[in-house]
């Protein structure tokens, strides 16, 4: 995946970890273990019953063994969502319990 990510450089993008948080910034570096460098970090809380809350993180790394789903974000259409609003079920984990 990391050879992909070139496009990605300087832009605006949005990361799920396999613990279920969501992250967007903007794609300031990542190497061959898909390990992220994000600036203007965000994570966004997202839950049934309360708005969105929005974590500023500023600088944040986030470990490539982490990162489930990487993609670009429509800036545009991403300033026009009222986060108050929005309410969803917690992602759940993706990794496998230990045995």
């Amino acid at each position: 995946m990391s050879s992909h990510l070139q496009a990605y450089v300087n832009q605006t993008i949005i990361v799920i970890t396999s613990d279920g948080r969501l992250f967007t910034g903007n794609l300031q570096g990542y190497d061959q273990q898909t390990n992220l460098i994000l600036a203007d970090t965000k994570e966004r809380v997202i839950t049934p019953d309360e708005p969105t809350e929005i974590l500023d993180l500023g600088v944040y790394l986030i470990r490539g063994d982490s990162v489930v789903l990487c993609g670009l974000v429509d800036v545009a259409m991403d300033t026009e969502i009222d986060w108050d609003k929005v309410r969803g079920q917690k992602l759940h984990t993706t990794k496998r319990p230990v045995r």
